[in-house]
Order: C-alpha cells, then sequence, then structure tokens
C-alpha cells in the first residue's frame, strides 16, 4: 500500500471568470450550520432540544503582492453603487505536484467589502501586501 502523505497548503490557484490570479494566501473557506433550541411545553425534560438551522458562511480574505499598475480590486470595489455590485463566482484550488486540483472550493456570487493596503513601515524589509474581503452567497466543496 502506497503511503498518502496530506496535501500541502501552499501550492494553489484561484480562477475568477475566465482568469486565474495570484495570492499569497486565501482564508475564511468556512461554513457553519447555526443551531436553533427549541422546546415545547409539554416536553418532560426541563432542556431544549436543538436542530439545524441555516447555514452561515465567513467572508473570504485574498492576500496578493502588490504590483504596478493592476488595480483591478480597487476598481471592483469602487464600482458598487446602491443596489448595484458586480458579483462574481471563484474557485480555489488545492493543487497536487502535478499541478492537478485535488480539493476545489466553489464560492458563488461574491462581491468586495473591504480592501486593505500594506502596512508602510520606513524600516521594513517586506513585500507590500494587499488584502481583499469578500462576502458571498454560497460555499461547496469538491473532490477531485
Amino acid at each position: 500500500m502506497a503511503n498518502k502523505y496530506p496535501l500541502a497548503v501552499f501550492h494553489f490557484r484561484v480562477d475568477w471568470g475566465s482568469a486565474s490570479i495570484s495570492f499569497t494566501e486565501v482564508s475564511g473557506l468556512t461554513q457553519e450550520l447555526q443551531a436553533i433550541e427549541y422546546r415545547t411545553g409539554d416536553l418532560p425534560e426541563y432542556s431544549s432540544i436543538k436542530m439545524p438551522g441555516m447555514r452561515k458562511y465567513n467572508n473570504i480574505t485574498l492576500k496578493r503582492g502588490i504590483t504596478k499598475g493592476n488595480n483591478e480590486f480597487f476598481t471592483w470595489l469602487n464600482s458598487v453603487k446602491l443596489n448595484e455590485i458586480e458579483r462574481r463566482d471563484i474557485t480555489i484550488n488545492l493543487l497536487n505536484e502535478k499541478h492537478e486540483p485535488v480539493v476545489i472550493w466553489k464560492v458563488q456570487n461574491a462581491f468586495p467589502v473591504k480592501l486593505e493596503g500594506p502596512g508602510l513601515k520606513a524600516t521594513g524589509n517586506e513585500v507590500a501586501i494587499e488584502s481583499m474581503e469578500l462576502a458571498h452567497e454560497g460555499l461547496t466543496v469538491e473532490f477531485a
């Protein structure tokens, strides 16, 4: 039987629309079911029961190095008008050593809610990283 090692988190690709965009970090791929507590008045136990409720999705944060002339994040954020927003479907692929998707997160109807520039420091020696936070309406996980 061949040894199977867990996949490394550093080999991934983000596709949005017809483009692949390079990022240094993706976080917030979280979903949860909110529990509903319920109790009828004639229940013999003196406690409530719990049942699954609505699904909740966290915002997703994408980080990348700032490059000259590339302000697509800023343009997308500034395209928001009252009740009008460009929503995008995003696919995040965790890749194996052959660059093939193994785990695929599909994000539906994402839109930007926050854009954060780098912390500037005169004595710093790091790459300038920008961060965009996206709200969305659904997250599915597929295994290839």
